[in-house]
């Protein structure tokens, strides 16, 4: 079922900003920034030996990442596990009884497909799962 962990995800402010501290954390570039308008999001990845940290920053007025960041501060929003059969994934899950966010997938970034599982289910972590789109 779970292949690996895809990413990481963060939650900042002022993605552009992150970026830079990243870079010089790292040592290493970060991909091309994402706009994500259906999730209200701005992401920027950085690879890191096989997996990915994503810098995610909220879009436009009433955006759930500013309500995330007004609540627990910038820092860790989720986890993303990459997944060979998303929508069998689902159905797996749902009926092992996880509480699903998405009980579908839907669009996510670099032409993925995603759905999240809520945190009640996971011991408080935001769970999301991809499907890569050369298995989409």
């Amino acid at each position: 079922m779970v292949r690996r962990i895809e990413h990481i995800a963060i939650a900042v402010k002022d993605a552009e900003a992150s970026a830079r501290l990243f870079e010089t954390l790292f040592g290493v570039s970060r991909g091309q920034m994402e706009t994500l308008p259906d999730e209200r999001v701005k992401v920027a990845f950085f690879e890191l030996g096989g997996s990915r940290l994503e810098l995610v920053e909220g879009i436009g007025a009433d955006n759930p990442m500013g309500k995330f960041i007004q609540k627990r501060g910038e820092g860790l929003h989720h986890i993303c596990l990459e997944v060979e059969d998303l929508p069998e994934t689902l159905r797996l899950l749902h009926a092992a009884g996880f509480p699903l966010i998405d009980s579908v997938p839907k669009p996510g970034s670099r032409g993925t497909k995603v759905a999240f599982l809520h945190p009640r289910g996971c011991n408080g972590v935001l769970i999301e799962l991809v499907e890569q789109p050369s298995r989409a």
